[in-house]
C-alpha cells in the first residue's frame, strides 16, 4: 500500500480517472460511498434518483451535510422556532445516525463526532474500507499551531467560538457571515 499525494481523493474524482496508478493507496475520510449499512445504501438509491445519474456518487461533505441538516431540522422541530440562539442550544448533545451504521453526535463546538475511515483505493475508483475508529469527537482548533493551540471552542459555556484560553477572551464575536 501507498499513500496518495492527496489522501482525501473523492469517489468521484477517482471514478473519472484512469485509477490503475491510484489502486492501492489509502485515504482517511469520515464517510466513503462504499459503506455498507442500509442507511447508506438508502441514501445512494435517493441521491441517483434525485440527480438522475446512476454514475453520480456521494462524499464525506454530502454525508456531513445530511447529519447536520437532519439535527438542525430536528433541533427546530423540538424548540418550535428557527431562532437562531434557541436551535443551536437544542443541537447541543443532539444524535443523528451517520450512513456508515454509527451515530453522530454534534459537541457544544458545533463539531460532530464520528469514526474515522481508511479505505484503499479499488480499480473502480471507490475505497475498501480496511480501518474504522470508534467516534472521534470534532475539534473546532488545532493543537500543532502555535496560534491555534490556546483557542477553544464551547458556545454553551463559554458562548465563545474562539475563546482565547491566555488572555481569557473571546476573541470572535459575531459571525463572518
Amino acid at each position: 500500500m501507498t499513500f496518495p499525494s492527496s489522501p482525501s481523493q473523492s469517489a468521484r474524482r477517482n471514478s473519472a480517472l484512469d485509477t490503475t496508478n491510484l489502486v492501492g493507496h489509502l485515504a482517511a475520510w469520515n464517510y466513503f460511498q462504499s459503506a455498507d449499512s442500509p442507511a447508506n445504501a438508502e441514501f445512494i438509491a435517493a441521491w441517483k434518483a434525485y440527480i438522475g445519474d446512476d454514475k453520480r456518487v456521494t462524499n464525506d461533505p454530502m454525508e456531513a451535510h445530511y447529519i447536520g441538516f437532519n439535527m438542525w431540522a430536528n433541533a427546530v422541530a423540538a424548540v418550535g422556532t428557527t431562532e437562531v440562539d434557541k436551535v443551536r442550544e437544542a443541537m447541543w448533545g443532539q444524535e443523528f445516525p451517520n450512513l456508515t451504521g454509527g451515530t453522530a453526535v454534534m459537541g457544544t463546538n458545533h463539531h460532530l463526532s464520528k469514526p474515522v475511515l481508511i479505505g484503499e483505493i479499488r480499480a473502480d475508483g471507490q475505497f475498501d474500507i480496511i480501518s474504522q475508529t470508534e467516534p472521534v469527537p470534532g475539534d473546532a482548533w488545532t493543537d500543532f499551531l502555535a496560534e491555534s493551540a490556546v483557542l477553544k471552542s464551547d458556545w454553551k459555556d463559554l458562548g465563545c467560538g474562539m475563546y482565547n484560553t491566555e488572555t481569557s477572551t473571546c476573541v470572535q464575536l459575531q459571525s463572518n457571515y
